[in-house]
């Protein structure tokens, strides 16, 4: 049996390359905007077609955080249902934010389709499937909110259910036209390409050290250079890191892992999500699955998997694998990685202005293709136009969520358990 290789699939198949080095000088621009992920990048897209001059900080490599190690799912909409986004936000930001989200898979596929991405982009929608009773009631109660403002959205069950998903473990699956899959690194390395045909002042490898106001604007400092520059937008979700920043404040870092097998072939293989969906089930700890196109499985859960032992990695993998499509026998899996998420308590990202000339965007609780897109064209909006009634939400005052830590150790914990549960075969 071949090892279990720790690499993100994505980065493997990905081919395009950003070679971009580090900032090593003092330079200008417009707007600096630090974190080189989808809002990042596309509010760089944003700024330069309008004609400001942009430098761009990426302390890795473009893909390197969560932008490049997700799922692929290009949702629509929110992780909570839309009645309960404009219950928390009120009737005018939550009708605002349901509608821009829910319009946001039309707005990553324009984009790859304007900037000529390659990236594995599927415009199929997406499957949210039920593993009991308590589930399909909430796909229900989903669906029909969704079809109340006009979602093209259809409960599917019974055999047509078990032809989508190709299984017959699954009560019900709410089936999202306006959704799709990507390659998520192929898209976000496709982003940085249009910005730097579009002359961006890009930069990886350049962490940010120091960020400090000035008469005039700011100034933003790595090890090696530094960059004056009139506005920040800081995009760095739950990769921020350093003194410079209270950002990290604001959320508690949560993970979620992938498996991949190698490229199935045959029948059944071809059977499991046939018609090009991405999916994921109703489980508290929920199991997501989707196809590539070259045919393998992709599995994955919340939780980590970089801290844990191959044998436990490919046991979860094969129980998961074996509840949903006994029928593919023995699996070969191929690789695993692990990515980071930036929770809410409430599950709704924040938008903030701390200063002057700064605005800084977390916590979009694994949605991030699809609300980095459009948040990252509303902060280059705003900084263009100042006119605040115009973002998808208000600003939310900076925080210090003091159980950040002990929220991520408890839910790693947890989810932890529960991994080990399925591979005892206690849960499932």
């Amino acid at each position: 049996m071949s090892g279990l290789r720790q690499q993100c699939l994505w980065e493997k198949v990905t081919t395009s390359q950003i070679l971009n080095g580090a900032l090593s000088s003092h330079i200008k621009a417009d707007v600096c905007i630090i974190g080189g992920g989808i809002t990042g990048l596309s509010a760089a897209l944003h700024l330069l077609e309008a004609g400001k001059t942009v430098a761009l900080l990426e302390a890795y490599e473009v893909g390197h955080g969560g932008s490049g190690r997700n799922v692929g799912l290009v949702n629509a909409g929110n992780w909570i249902p839309p009645d309960d986004v404009e219950n928390t936000l009120g009737a005018q930001y939550g009708k605002r934010l349901n509608k821009v989200l829910g319009e946001a898979p039309s707005k990553v596929f324009s984009a790859i389709k304007k900037y000529n991405i390659d990236c594995q982009a599927r415009n199929d929608g997406t499957l949210h499937m039920a593993h009991n009773a308590s589930g399909l009631a909430d796909l229900r109660s989903r669906e029909e909110q969704w079809r109340r403002r006009g979602a093209d959205v259809e409960l599917l069950t019974g055999t047509r259910c078990e032809e989508y998903c190709g299984t017959d473990k699954i009560t019900g699956a709410l089936l999202d036209r306006r959704a799709g899959t990507i390659n998520p690194m192929g898209y976000t390395k496709g982003l940085a390409k249009a910005v730097n045909d579009l002359g961006a002042q890009l930069f990886q490898h350049s962490p940010v050290n120091s960020l400090k106001k000035q008469a005039d604007g700011w100034l933003v400092q790595t090890e090696r250079g530094s960059v004056t520059t009139e506005k920040v937008i800081i995009s760095t979700g739950a990769y921020t890191e350093g003194e410079w920043t209270k950002l990290q404040q604001n959320f508690f870092r949560g993970y979620y892992y992938q498996v991949a097998s190698v490229p199935l072939e045959g029948a059944v293989a071809d059977s499991i999500l046939r018609h090009g969906q991405g999916s994921w089930d109703t489980r508290t700890v929920l199991s997501s699955i989707r196809r590539d196109d070259q045919g393998r499985l992709l599995l994955g859960s919340l939780g980590r998997a970089d801290n844990k032992p191959d044998w436990f990695v490919r046991s979860w993998a094969d129980r998961i694998q074996r509840h949903y499509f006994p029928k593919l026998g023995k699996v070969e899996w191929e690789v695993q990685w692990t990515g980071c998420i930036d929770f809410t308590p409430d599950h709704l990202m924040r938008l903030f202005e701390p200063a002057q000339g700064l605005i800084a965007v977390a916590g979009y609780n694994g949605r991030g293709n699809t609300t980095g897109t459009v948040i990252g064209q509303a902060m280059a909006d705003y900084l263009l136009n100042d006119k605040p009634d115009d973002l998808p939400m208000p600003f939310s005052p900076m925080i210090n969520l003091r159980s950040a830590g002990a929220r991520s150790f408890f839910y790693e914990a947890g989810f932890s358990l529960y991994h080990a549960g399925q591979c005892l075969r206690v849960i499932l």
